[in-house]
């Protein structure tokens, strides 16, 4: 998608990634808690003005992309990003 904006917002023990369409006020979330070097993904939120895009697909990616960057591993909690790893089984090594 054209025109996504994910940043990254983190604190001590949870942060979130956001999804700013360029077209729409709405922002999508996917927020997690901090446990060590263990991120819990524990929501994805995209509001229904924004959603059929694959903006939750581009959040769990940069979650993705920053835990391959970093060296984070990933409890997907919630059931959106736990049927992401399921479909990308070469996540697998990602998972704590």
């Amino acid at each position: 998608m054209d025109n996504l904006e994910i940043t990254r917002h983190d604190e001590e023990t949870r942060g979130e990634y956001r999804a700013h369409p360029s077209d729409s006020d709405a922002i999508g979330r996917l927020t997690y808690k901090k446990n060590g070097d263990v991120y819990v993904a524990d929501h994805t939120l995209v509001p229904p003005e924004i959603g059929g895009r694959g903006i939750a697909a581009k959040l769990v990616e940069a979650l993705i992309a920053d835990a391959r960057d970093e060296g984070f591993k990933i409890v997907p909690q919630c059931s959106y990003v736990d049927a992401a790893f399921r479909r990308h089984p070469d996540w697998s090594d990602l998972r704590a």
